[in-house]
């Protein structure tokens, strides 16, 4: 057994010791775990070491954060938890974020941290980096553990891996005191105190009732949508969903992280029409995706005045009438539920009516075409349609490339205008719209799958995790990373009416990111038209090699917060 340390008496009764160190490590490989992302330092230096010698993959990176995106958004690829390893405090802190996104957007993911000594934090004696990092995480995440006792750490790891992917995946916080790595134990008694979790993710088979009811409101559309969320994507049903779709014959939409379930240009895909289908639709039915702000919630001006039914299909009962009356819950997992719904749509179902799926595609049409010649537009500088209209044609040609994207203008219209064509290769800010995402799961996004990563970064965005350059270029990844550079948040325009310092939204002028890639032994290129940019990247995703391109993009391109615009508030009261 890995975890054996040393033996101790005489050889009549020697007993072989293991300790805190080994037992965690030979938890984590006795299910499953292949890869731990996080950053090394003071208690668990030595656990990294350990795990590595072990056999465990570990991805050292520059910010916890980073490190935790990307275990979060290896468990969104994987359905197995990810792991992300921090110090305590201030590490863990930094790590927090990443796992209060995770529990926000359903990926599974385990954040451990190390931490001071319960006796000294519980009187508050003024530890090293003391906190009471257990009660922090509680309120962030879908379960929060402290292992205290070596014996106890396989069932600390059994219930963190099974609260993590169970139900509505989510973050889980393990806690582990700096004594526990140092105790000992029989190794025998240790090697049982081991637990391989079986069955992590139950089924949940919906009531039959459910179904009825959902197919009975959904035949009696005259206008039916089905809108698919990231939760889709995640549960990997994908031919089930794919034979609902076509078996139903229902125009479909897809949210960002949902796109490439079936490929955007799917005859039946009315992501060109979202706006038409949103207000005109008279049934809705949503799988894996909830009727948060990304979708108005259900209501107001986005959903028309057209009376809706929905249907929602979640595993999290919790969800139903969250905002709106859902007037057929699905409460299940999604593969269980999409394939009850399948044996009720036989070869007597009725197709969507004529007139409505004529609507939709006449609307599709028409966007498309409105927005087919901005696309071809090759200026110098570039503007966001002419850019992402080369980058559309790179995925068109690579489709198992997987994208990740954040921005404002970078994110909104990239969603809109590349095409995704297989199932979880757009990775994006998810439900939070929280920027920083970007080098985290680009690492993880190349570890977990093995193919090519194309990071389309918005120059603000790319700020938050950039240093993790560094980390591509250590570990020698296959990521090619897009900067639209425009001189600032938004556009690199905007003029501090006072004089003095630079507007808060405005960066140095022609900075040139690319030169940074070089630094590290990675390729860099500055691009300023299309063609150039459609070049570059092409010669970095032939080459694997890491790249970073500066594209620059004309400073007054762009609008205020994207096409969230609404949600930055405005003074109504003018200074004079």
């Amino acid at each position: 057994m890995s975890a054996t340390l040393h033996s101790i008496g005489d050889n009549a009764d020697e007993q072989e010791l293991t300790d805190g160190f080994h037992l965690i490590i030979d938890a984590l490989k006795l299910n499953g775990v292949e890869t731990i992302y996080g950053v090394p330092g003071i208690p668990i230096t030595d656990f990294g070491r350990m795990a590595q010698a072990a056999g465990i993959r570990v991805i050292s990176f520059r910010h916890e954060q980073n490190a935790g995106n990307a275990a979060a958004i290896a468990g969104y690829l994987t359905k197995k938890p990810g792991i992300c390893l921090t110090v305590s405090a201030p590490g863990f802190l930094n790590g927090l974020t990443a796992l209060a996104n995770a529990t926000t957007n359903c990926f599974p993911m385990i954040l451990i941290s190390g931490s001071s000594e319960r006796e000294i934090v519980d009187l508050q004696q003024g530890d090293y980096e003391e906190m009471d990092q257990l009660a922090i995480a509680k309120p962030l995440c879908k379960a929060a553990f402290r292992v205290l006792h070596a014996a106890d750490i396989g069932i600390a790891v059994a219930r963190a891996i099974r609260a993590a992917v169970s139900g509505r995946p989510g973050g889980v916080y393990l806690d582990l005191p700096a004594k526990l790595f140092s105790q000992t134990m029989d190794a025998k008694a240790g090697e049982k105190s081991l637990v391989k979790v079986i069955d992590a993710a139950p089924a949940q088979i919906p009531a039959p009732s459910a179904v009825k009811r959902a197919l009975d409101v959904l035949k009696s559309a005259k206008r039916p949508l089905i809108i698919f969320g990231k939760g889709a994507a995640y549960a990997q049903a994908d031919d089930e969903i794919r034979a609902l779709v076509e078996k139903s014959g229902i125009p479909f939409l897809q949210m960002s992280m949902a796109k490439g379930l079936l490929p955007d240009t799917h005859p039946q895909s009315a992501g060109a029409a979202r706006s038409t289908v949103l207000k005109d639709s008279d049934v809705v039915m949503l799988v894996g995706a909830r009727l948060n702000w990304l979708l108005s919630h259900g209501k107001g001006k986005t959903w028309g005045d057209a009376p809706k039914k929905f249907i929602q299909i979640d595993i999290e009962p919790k969800e139903m009438d969250s905002n709106v009356e859902i007037v057929a819950p699905l409460v299940g997992d999604i593969g269980s539920c999409v394939s009850a719904l399948l044996e009720g749509i036989d070869g007597n179902w009725p197709a969507p009516p004529a007139d409505w799926i004529s609507t939709v595609n006449a609307k599709r049409d028409e966007n498309i075409a409105k927005m087919a010649p901005r696309l071809m537009k090759n200026s110098s500088p570039m503007d966001f349609h002419g850019a992402l209209g080369a980058l559309r044609t790179v995925i068109k040609e690579r489709p198992d490339a997987i994208l990740v994207n954040e921005g404002a203008n970078t994110l909104d219209l990239a969603r809109g205008i590349i095409d995704m064509y297989q199932p979880r290769k757009r990775l994006d800010v998810g439900t939070w719209g929280v920027m920083g995402i970007g080098m985290g799961f680009a690492v993880a996004a190349a570890i977990e799958t093995g193919k090519p990563v194309l990071a389309v970064e918005g120059d603000s965005a790319f700020g938050f995790s950039g240093m993790e350059v560094e980390t591509i270029c250590r570990y020698n990844l296959p990521v090619c990373i897009v900067i639209f550079n425009n001189n600032g948040i938004y556009r690199g325009t905007d003029v501090n009416p006072l004089g003095g310092d630079v507007a808060t939204t405005v960066f140095v002028e022609n900075a040139r990111y690319d030169r940074m890639m070089e630094a590290f032994g990675g390729v860099g290129v500055n691009v300023t038209t299309p063609d150039e940019l459609k070049r570059a990247v092409d010669a970095a995703m032939n080459s694997g090699k890491p790249t970073l391109i500066n594209a620059v993009i004309d400073p007054a391109a762009g609008t205020e917060s994207g096409r969230i615009g609404n949600l930055n508030p405005q003074s109504v009261v003018r200074k004079k």
